[in-house]
């Protein structure tokens, strides 16, 4: 089936779009759209990021009955992801819940196994589901499915549908829809897993070091390229500051903030290296070479 009217409300950054490039989008979104209508009550889990908030703004206007948006609220979760979203949910009419979905009560978690995000997943989906009856949607995109995300396992259980999946639509793809819907505030945003994605396995998750990420990724953020990854690792041998993409002509000016800024907060600095995804697991013999999700 297609849905022909959301042909026509595309947002005014379209009209800049090459007419293929317009063509194309425009069959996502579609496809998009096709998908969420599948389902009665659609209750979004809105991390923050660009895949969630994207699949949310979509949602909320075209699915066929009001859609509950859930954000958790957590020391792993930043400020700024929070603030975006309440925006949002003020600007665009959302029924939003903020859920404190309870991982920090959860030892399995604490203890920063390498599947840490199972047990993150499974929180929160079970909070979801203690208020909402509907079905569950997250923002997982294609190309998660080629991470290791043992998220995905804990959203399978209980039962969570992925649309951009279903749609067959990935990282690029989602950008593609956010410039289509003028969401320039979001389209170009870097990926932004939780913060306990930057503790290194095994180092129990603490919400002081995970506050002390927060503030010293905001402060060096300010020193390089909006668009360029950037990630503070907390090692055991001490903070390491990852960049990619445009930042990383920035290392020198990088290695010397964080330097000061490690040293005020009285932790040890490693340096500065490339932007590595998954770097802070840790892989043992028994486990799969290929684990290394997007963090």
């Amino acid at each position: 089936m297609r849905i022909t009217e959301t042909s026509a409300a595309p947002g005014t950054g379209a009209c800049a779009q090459h007419d293929g490039v317009a063509a194309a989008t425009r069959d996502l979104n579609d496809r998009l759209v096709d998908r969420v209508r599948q389902y009665d009550d659609l209750a979004i889990a809105v991390s923050g990021g660009i895949d969630s908030i994207t699949l949310a703004f979509i949602t909320h206007r075209f699915a066929r009955s009001p859609v509950a948006m859930v954000h958790a609220v957590s020391p792993a979760v930043p400020a700024e992801a929070t603030r975006r979203i309440e925006d949002y949910a003020a600007r665009e009419g959302w029924r939003l819940s903020l859920v404190d979905a309870g991982e920090f009560a959860d030892p399995s978690y604490r203890a920063n196994p390498v599947d840490r995000c199972y047990f993150c997943k499974s929180r929160l989906y079970d909070r979801i589901r203690s208020l909402f009856h509907g079905t569950i949607a997250s923002g997982t995109n294609l190309d998660d499915l080629g991470d290791f995300r043992p998220g995905l396992k804990a959203a399978e259980e209980r039962r969570v549908v992925h649309p951009f999946v279903e749609a067959g639509i990935g990282k690029a793809g989602i950008r593609q829809l956010a410039r289509w819907h003028d969401l320039t505030d979001i389209a170009e945003l870097p990926a932004q897993p939780c913060l306990a994605s930057r503790v290194e396995t095994g180092i129990r998750i603490d919400a002081n070091d995970l506050a002390f990420v927060d503030a010293a990724e905001r402060y060096i953020r300010r020193h390089v390229s909006a668009t360029a990854s950037l990630r503070c690792r907390l090692t055991r041998q001490g903070v390491v500051v990852e960049i990619g993409g445009e930042g990383l002509h920035d290392s020198g000016e990088v290695a010397e903030l964080a330097a000061l800024f490690c040293k005020a907060a009285g932790r040890p600095f490693v340096g500065v290296r490339p932007y590595r995804q998954g770097s802070a697991f840790i892989r043992t013999s028994g486990q799969s070479d290929d684990i290394a999700g997007r963090n």
